[in-house]
């Protein structure tokens, strides 16, 4: 009989034991298991932040294609000049210049940037030294104005460029009315080094009511006016 009751005394204890082995094991596994999932979500919430304090997004390390690397090569010539910060001093006076000659006809309004020049135009920036250029920001007014400082041996291949644009212009069938006089007006002239595109009419209401000649030669006088505005500057330069 003692030796019944001591049997079941040891088999309970054995199973008093491992059962308490077995909770044991399971909280650690519990516990290793939440260490992982709380490691995993600081590394992934890690990952934004140091994107963010980089200044640049964690698929672009190099920072090519951030907004201010595309805004600075976009507006530079290869002089180093950045036009979208403005004109240099030769040209700004020379945009001085056709404005006070143009006066209230003076209508464009929005700078030709180096990007633009090459793509409107087929100007790279190994054919000029400097330029100045404006042409209004919408298509319903064609009033442009280009001097373009040319390298030496790039007169020629300027002026070329600046007609094949003319006569791309010219061959535009869906021209506004107003605005064909003032295309037909536009002249190409060449002063010393600088090549000159005058495209300009500003407005042609009253022109316009007499017919298309009295448009061209409301336009013609007016870009007389603005070549010789830039002739005299070109010579002060000299």
């Amino acid at each position: 009989m003692k030796k019944l009751v001591l049997f079941l005394c040891t088999g309970a204890l054995v199973m008093g034991l491992a059962s308490c082995g077995g909770n044991g094991n399971e909280g650690q596994g519990s516990s290793l298991a939440d260490g992982s999932a709380s490691e995993s979500f600081s590394v992934e919430s890690s990952a934004p932040e140091n994107a963010g304090n980089s200044g640049q997004p964690a698929s672009d390390p190099s920072g090519e294609n951030s907004p201010e690397g595309s805004a600075e090569s976009s507006g530079s010539a290869g002089d180093g000049h950045n036009y979208e910060e403005g004109w240099t001093e030769e040209m700004e006076a020379v945009r001085t210049a056709v404005v006070e000659a143009a006066g209230d006809n003076y209508f464009p309004n929005s700078p030709i940037l180096p990007e633009l020049l090459e793509e409107r135009f087929g100007i790279t920036t190994d054919m000029y030294d400097d330029y100045f250029g404006e042409m209004p920001m919408i298509s319903a007014n064609v009033d442009t104005i280009l001097v373009v400082k040319a390298k030496e041996g790039q007169e020629q291949a300027v002026e070329e460029a600046l007609n094949a644009y003319r006569d791309s212009q010219i061959n535009d069938t869906m021209q506004y009315p107003k605005n064909v006089g003032i295309v037909q007006a536009s002249r190409i002239e060449r002063l010393g080094s600088y090549v000159c595109f005058v495209q300009l009419g500003g407005d042609v209401t009253e022109a316009l009511e007499s017919g298309e000649e009295a448009v061209i030669q409301h336009c013609q006088e007016l870009n007389e006016l603005v070549i010789e505005a830039i002739g005299q500057q070109q010579g002060s330069q000299e």
